[in-house]
């Protein structure tokens, strides 16, 4: 049996390369039995990779065993991420979780709906209009058509958690597919570093679908997050990015990441009231 820590993980550059690593340790590993330690902190949107983790250690016939502090272990059993380990679910009384799922690619509707229900029409979400919360989903909805189409992956995996005391909802997507790099490679035979590949999907009208005119998802989440003062955070191969503040961040991690995940991080205490241009009127325009 091998044993594994991981301690005080948030939604940062170390909280991503923990997490990484742990995955690169056991990856080549065969007929392994993993403990998995778990405490001090874990912010619990990261259940979407970690989740997606354990389900590469068991295709190579490993079993991971999780223990957690009792306080993450309560978070985790309220956002159904303990289930597979024989936990029973809790009750959410503050409702703070957003839950947790593995996807198959063929599930977009009910990845929709669970967008919608989950994230959207939460009441910490900021306020917008019909047409803004249109724009929104639709953004979410193509990183998972993209991941779908694209990416090669098995599954799909999200998760959210909203932070009272940050003012933070955060919520997370992760594949195990080719990643960014790959999927440019596989379409237009062209090789670049994950870090021009994550450059290059943020532009507008930038998109690896052959014969459409281009995606709207990250590039419209980008700017709606950063006129929220929130994050988002990109990883894919051994690139991090990071748009905080007005201020857009790339570093290299320890190791290569499988796949992509994608973070959102909006902030709850945004008095806006986003509209798109062509709906003016005294309310804050997006």
């Amino acid at each position: 049996m091998k044993e594994y820590s991981l301690s005080n993980v948030h939604n940062d550059f170390d909280g991503y390369n923990k997490i990484i690593n742990f995955y690169v340790e056991y990856k080549d590993e065969f007929l392994e039995d993993i403990t998995l330690n778990i405490n001090i902190w874990f912010d619990a949107n990261l259940c979407s990779v970690l989740g997606s983790i354990i389900d590469k250690f068991s295709e190579s016939l490993n079993s991971v065993n999780l223990i957690a502090s009792d306080s993450i272990r309560k978070i985790l059993q309220k956002n159904c991420f303990l289930l597979q380990f024989g936990y029973s679910s809790l009750s959410d009384t503050y409702h703070t979780t957003i839950k947790y799922l593995k996807l198959k690619t063929t599930d977009g509707r009910f990845f929709s709906d669970y967008v919608e229900n989950q994230l959207l029409r939460r009441e910490e979400f900021p306020t917008m209009s019909d047409a803004v919360h249109e724009k929104i989903s639709q953004s979410i909805y193509e990183m998972f058509v993209n991941a779908q189409i694209h990416s090669e992956t098995k599954n799909i995996y999200t998760c959210g958690q909203f932070f009272p005391a940050r003012n933070t909802l955060d919520f997370t997507i992760v594949d195990t597919g080719i990643g960014f790099a790959g999927r440019i490679k596989k379409n237009f035979d062209l090789e670049i570093s994950s870090e021009d590949a994550i450059k290059w999907s943020l532009q507008d009208g930038n998109t690896t679908k052959k014969d459409v005119s281009g995606g709207i998802g990250l590039a419209l989440l980008k700017e709606f997050i950063s006129q929220n003062n929130g994050k988002i955070q990109i990883i894919t191969g051994n690139a991090f990015y990071q748009m905080f503040e007005e201020l857009e961040t790339f570093s290299t991690l320890d190791n290569f990441f499988d796949g992509t995940i994608i973070n959102m991080s909006f902030k709850t205490d945004d008095s806006t009231s986003y509209v798109l241009v062509d709906e003016l009127d005294d309310e804050d325009i997006f």
